[in-house]
């Protein structure tokens, strides 16, 4: 005979199991922080998306202490860009890490570019059997700065099943905020309308011209063809035709060795609702 207070045994017992299960899941989300009070690091899974297909969303999240920052993969004057090595993985054939767009960093001998805020970086994930399981793992290096720079590592592992994930939402953000790759032109409130080269003062300089629609505040960065390039942050100047906003950059930065002529260049137009990402080629 089952008495009240074994009634109320039993309820217990069933709330634990289910607070348990909930649990569970909610771990099978993310991986464990690894890091410390200015940072830390960790892998979180995203459910499948609308699209289907073989590829798996998931992100790698930094958390940093209010004041630290830590960089974009161009850091602008200074800094050190994250370098992500997922070799030990399962059942991976690749990942693509996507950036956020970023926002300029000033400080003392320079503007850095990066991220002040906590933020993740969407992935996607190309199993190499669509039918078994996936694991990720994460090595990560990456910098942090206050005042000082400091060196930082980071390892991660989560299992990615593809279900209903609890980090959708903030995965979903971080993807909102990859700029769209776009043509010269392209684009409905932000566009890159036009880029030229012409003579300056000392040097060739590059003019671009921007739709931004009511955005109020508009930022641009530039990229050369590969890493060891480091152009000058474009500057916002007057004299855009109605309706645009005018950036210029000095052709400045190039390795030993490389031209501008022909140079595939990168340019980042970012608003705070909208980013684009726009390659042209310096003729």
């Amino acid at each position: 005979m089952i008495t009240g207070i074994d009634r109320v045994r039993l309820a217990a017992a069933a709330c634990a199991l289910l607070l348990g299960t909930a649990a569970a899941a909610a771990a099978g989300d993310a991986s464990r922080w690894d890091g410390d009070a200015r940072s830390a690091v960790r892998l979180i899974a995203g459910s499948r998306s609308a699209a289907g297909g073989a590829l798996l969303r998931a992100g790698v999240e930094i958390r940093l202490k209010s004041g630290w920052h830590t960089y974009w993969r161009y850091p602008g004057d200074a800094g050190v860009p994250p370098v992500f090595d997922f070799k030990g993985s399962q059942n991976v054939k690749a990942v693509e890490v996507r950036w956020p767009a970023p926002q300029r960093l000033p400080q003392e001998g320079g503007v850095s570019i990066g991220y002040e805020r906590n933020v993740v970086f969407p992935l996607r994930v190309m199993p190499l059997d669509s039918a078994k399981p996936v694991v990720l793992r994460l090595n990560l290096d990456y910098a942090i700065c206050e005042k000082l720079c400091v060196p930082a590592e980071a390892r991660a592992e989560l299992a990615l099943a593809g279900g209903v994930s609890s980090q959708d939402p903030a995965l979903a953000a971080a993807e909102a905020r990859v700029p769209k790759n776009v043509a010269l032109g392209e684009g409905r409130t932000l566009a890159i309308r036009s880029v030229r080269r012409e003579a300056g003062p000392a040097r060739s300089r590059v003019v671009v011209d921007i739709a931004a629609g009511a955005a109020t505040a508009v930022d641009l960065f530039a990229e050369g063809p590969t890493p060891r390039w480091a152009l000058p942050l474009p500057t916002a100047t007057d004299g855009a035709p109605a309706g645009l906003r005018r950036f210029v950059f000095d052709l400045d930065g190039a390795p030993p060795g490389a031209g501008y002529d022909g140079a595939l260049l990168t340019l980042t137009a970012v608003t705070a609702t909208e980013a684009i990402e726009v390659p042209i080629r310096l003729d």
